[in-house]
């Protein structure tokens, strides 16, 4: 904070390297000063992006947020937690369940953004993953069989006025009849469709991207785990350029040479970065049981249905340890990467692209990224300024 009680921040420029201040009033960026490196001991400083823009976030900390159990406090206390992964600007997302648990978390979440001026300054729009997914084991995950359903408007218009129109993206399998219908409906009322869990054909990912599908959610997990040679949905996806696709690049979803594949077929810059952080995600090791199934956290983070340790149910890293990941996965340089988990997910649900310009918004995150071991680095939040607030760590 300077003497004017402005908000200050100062550090190596994601892109360029080179030392900035950057001040912010209220809740856009009044000045970015350029400073000289010697000078200012541009080495020892962190590195200063853009906030980070998380579109799949399902929880934090005990708390899913879809849950019947889900109260407003609990929904607030997650979007406090946010500025520590760097995060300005997230969804809240709410997976495949019954109807009456759905509607009591999109409306907790709408009153929340509503009670709440933390809430409502981070939440970018709910994504809701499901209920409209494949029933078939592999490719529906940890989301509960008896819920997953065909894609119905009526039912979604209902979702949407639980919302209060804060549905932003709806990820759904476009593998049952009618659904092309139910996409472009979806589509031309401003929502983000996105296919993911999915067991669909080629045609069937090719209509429902001609509906107006714009996003591959978490390409190339919630899949099958022995698939057809080719055609496959996942071949079909990489090779849709006009599909995105949302990547969690943990070190556990998706090994290295998967995550480079599809950076390099998809292109950086139709690829974003997410966290998927489960409700149990800051929760030590040990079992615990869900409304989803009885899950574990292993000693390495991994998050898993109980009892083995390949099926994944969601992530315990936040989206820093992806922009570090996908550096050394990929071969992208920090800036593709940060663009991968701000700019990029920012364009693809109508945001501003935060370039850390004078009257852009006034969301930014200071970071260092450490080496974690021979193959692997780490980024470590030192603060995060989210519309003009200011929190150190």
């Amino acid at each position: 904070m300077n003497s004017d009680g402005g908000a200050l921040l100062r550090g190596r420029h994601y892109a360029t390297g080179h030392v900035i201040e950057l001040e912010a009033r209220g809740d856009h960026i009044s000045a970015v000063r350029e400073l000289d490196d010697a000078a200012a001991s541009g080495d020892g400083l962190p590195w200063l992006a853009p906030g980070f823009v998380d579109l799949q976030s399902n929880g934090y900390g005990g708390q899913e947020f879809s849950s019947l159990e889900l109260a407003v406090d609990k929904a607030v206390a997650i979007c406090e937690q946010q500025a520590a992964f760097g995060v300005t600007k997230f969804c809240p997302t709410v997976t495949t369940a019954s109807f009456e648990t759905i509607a009591h978390s999109l409306g907790t979440i709408a009153r929340a953004a509503r009670e709440s001026t933390t809430a409502r300054q981070v939440i970018a729009g709910v994504h809701l993953e499901g209920p409209y997914i494949s029933r078939e084991d592999g490719a529906r995950g940890a989301h509960p069989l008896e819920h997953c359903r065909e894609p119905d408007w009526n039912e979604f218009q209902r979702f949407q006025d639980a919302a209060e129109g804060g549905i932003r993206i709806l990820t759904l399998s476009p593998d049952y009849g009618g659904v092309t219908k139910f996409i472009r409906q979806v589509a031309d009322s401003g929502v983000l469709v996105a296919i993911g869990h999915t067991g669909a054909d080629s045609d069937q990912i090719r209509g429902a991207v001609d509906a107006g599908a714009r996003l591959s959610t978490h390409l190339g997990n919630g899949t099958h785990r022995t698939l057809r040679r080719h055609p496959n949905y996942i071949w079909d996806q990489m090779a849709e350029d006009r599909l995105s696709a949302s990547l969690i690049v943990d070190g556990h979803h998706l090994p290295a040479e998967v995550v480079k594949t599809i950076v390099r077929a998809k292109m950086p810059e139709r690829c974003i970065l997410v966290s998927d952080l489960s409700g149990l995600a800051g929760l030590p090791p040990g079992r615990y049981s869900t409304q989803l199934c009885e899950l574990e956290i292993l000693a390495d983070g991994r998050l898993v249905i109980a009892g083995q340790d390949q099926l994944l149910a969601g992530a315990s890293r936040p989206i820093g340890t992806g922009v570090a990941t996908v550096m050394r996965f990929a071969g992208v340089d920090l800036a593709l990467a940060v663009s991968m988990a701000s700019q990029q997910p920012a364009r693809l649900i109508g945001l501003p692209e935060n370039q850390l310009r004078v009257g852009d918004p006034a969301d930014a995150v200071l970071f260092e990224l450490r080496s974690a071991g021979p193959s692997s680095s780490t980024l470590e939040v030192r603060a995060t300024m989210t519309a003009g607030r200011l929190r150190r760590f």
